[in-house]
């Protein structure tokens, strides 16, 4: 479809490394607004619908019923924890850890998926906005630099990012969770809204809503055109959609590109380094390795977006060294690698409703998204001495249904008449918090320890702190008084105590700032000291805030490459 020979023009107007969520969107703006693009992507090529292989399987179908074997399993002892997603069904858009090594310091558990879309094939979906307020703790509680940007200036391009990804969700009127441009929410079952009501009478300070997600409750003509239709509520999105439904690079921005004519990707390209020109103080190009014939090439362009993702966009910038950089490009700061953050997902409650009011009531579907609880703790009224920040929560009720019978005891006709009838109603909150900014969180290149294409392998040294203790503990107390006050028994309360990297929200090691002393990139996501080097992804994140990341990278990068081009054009970059 979009996939040219990029051998035969090895100069073009812009270069993108990496063709997930950030990079597809670098692809589309930059493409849209007149630049000949090259997207390099180190993995294989993806084609929408055509490469999905199990979109359309049932359980029996699979060998083994969607499970993975157990010698799969103990060979990727690290993917095989994300588990929602990792299995027979989509096992195949992970990257596994035998083949891609890189080394925990401290525990630190990477998920990558290498192939024309990235993560953007196997993400959540979740899309909150920031708030203002987000913006803004690093410079109120000094914890990190201050952002270079506030809510104001991004709040145009999440409005402009929005439309065209297709967000559902209510409009909520939230000062901690601002509203967005967003098609029709999807709606809560009964349980749920019980517990809604009961959140809202006991706990006035907090907000029970509707997660916002990236799949079309109801396509637009900006969807239709690209061949995207309305969600089927099947919740098999990590397979891949055949209906476009989901956000991906592969069925949204990447054929968006493709229709101007000026795209190539090229696939099965590690890119090595950066190439930085002294006497004209800029980057010229980058350096590829084919991850077949193990060919080194060299494409050239007047700018570069660098969205490989948080970790290997970084390593890509720390192995590009020159001696005006000895410590990696823009890297004068020596920011470069620090400040690495994840999501605190440790906090886990669950339980079930033992009213009978419900038990003659189902739901359609599959709905692919849940329920939401904003953060509420150190915003507005609220102040805590114990720790800093907040957290949200991920919520959802639903009926057990026939899968409920693994691991029961039973066998024979009457068990599996059982299992054909709703089972009992559970509902569970699982904590997501902020984690703050610190500079001992790292990565760094491992010269000794190098990969099949001679790449220097990444060594991670990252740990949560106390800060991060204390709130799970708070989160746990409030998710089961939440609970309890709707009548949920709670079943089991705890901290799986998972190390970080498993929320897949890694960010940060490039971070954004006002000052070159302290940070990478200035507020339009461009280097300090390599003016036509953009960097849009995880890596640019100064703070985590507490939301799902992924639609603000959206916004940055769109943000970002609207600049650039502008620059392109004044001759400035």
């Amino acid at each position: 479809m979009y996939f040219n020979n990029a051998a035969a023009q090895q100069t073009y107007d812009a270069i993108v490394i990496g063709s997930g969520i950030s990079g597809g969107w670098a692809a589309k703006e930059l493409t849209q607004k007149g630049l000949r693009t090259l997207v390099l992507e180190r993995g294989r090529p993806i084609e929408h619908v055509t490469d999905y292989p199990t979109t359309m399987s049932a359980p029996w179908e699979m060998t083994h019923r969607g499970r993975l074997p157990l010698e799969v399993i103990e060979k990727n002892p690290v993917v095989s924890k994300t588990g929602y997603a990792f299995n027979e069904y989509s096992g195949h858009f992970f990257v596994k850890d035998d083949e891609h090594p890189f080394q925990q310091i401290k525990p630190f558990d990477w998920t990558r998926g290498y192939q024309v879309g990235g993560k953007s094939l196997i993400w959540a979906r979740w899309t909150q906005r920031w708030a203002p307020v987000n913006f803004e703790d690093n410079l109120r509680d000094g914890h990190g630099v201050d952002w270079p940007i506030r809510y104001q200036d991004l709040a145009p391009w999440y409005s402009y990012v929005e439309k065209f990804a297709g967000i559902s969700g209510n409009k909520d009127g939230l000062t901690t969770l601002p509203d967005g441009e967003f098609l029709p929410p999807f709606e809560m079952n009964c349980v749920e809204k019980h517990v809604k009501k009961a959140i809202d009478k006991n706990f006035p300070d907090r907000h029970f809503i509707m997660s916002r997600t990236a799949n079309l409750s109801k396509s637009q003509p900006v969807h239709q055109a690209l061949g995207r239709a309305d969600c089927q509520s099947r919740n098999w999105c990590s397979r891949g959609c055949p209906y476009g439904a989901y956000f991906s690079s592969n069925s949204a921005t990447l054929p968006a590109a493709a229709k101007t004519g000026r795209l190539t990707i090229r696939p099965f390209s590690v890119v090595h380094s950066i190439i930085y020109d002294e006497k004209k103080s800029k980057a010229t190009g980058v350096r590829v390795i084919d991850t077949n014939t193990l060919q080194a090439t060299e494409f050239f362009a007047k700018v570069i977006f660098v969205n490989a993702a948080t970790l290997n966009s970084t390593l890509v910038l720390l192995n590009s060294t020159s001696s005006r950089f000895p410590n990696g490009l823009g890297n004068d700061s020596g920011a470069l690698g620090h400040y690495l953050m994840d999501h605190n997902y440790r906090g886990r409650v669950s339980g079930i409703y033992e009213g009978k009011e419900f038990d003659d009531f189902y739901y359609y579907g599959r709905r692919p998204t849940g329920t939401y609880v904003p953060r509420f703790r150190n915003v507005l009224n609220d102040k805590q001495q114990n720790f800093l920040r907040g957290y949200a929560y991920a919520c959802g009720a639903g009926r057990e249904g026939w899968g409920r019978g693994f691991g029961l005891d039973g066998f024979g006709a009457d068990f599996k008449e059982e299992l054909t009838r709703p089972g009992i109603w559970t509902f569970s909150m699982t904590a997501m918090g902020e984690m703050l900014p610190r500079y001992e969180n790292h990565v760094k290149l491992n010269h000794d320890k190098k990969d099949r294409w001679g790449m220097p392998t990444l060594d991670i040294d990252c740990a949560w702190g106390e800060n991060e203790d204390k709130m799970t503990v708070d989160a746990i107390e409030q998710a089961k008084a939440m609970m309890e006050s709707a009548g949920i028994k709670v079943t089991a309360a705890f901290d799986n105590h998972q190390a970080p990297g498993l929320a897949i929200h890694e960010m940060g090691t490039a971070r954004m700032g006002r000052d070159p002393k302290t940070s990478v990139l200035n507020k339009w996501n461009q280097m300090h000291a390599v003016k036509n080097v953009f960097v849009t992804d995880g890596a640019s994140m100064t703070s985590s805030a507490c939301q799902n990341p992924s639609l603000t990278y959206m916004a940055l990068t769109a943000r970002a490459a609207d600049y650039a081009v502008k620059e392109l054009k004044k001759g400035t970059i």
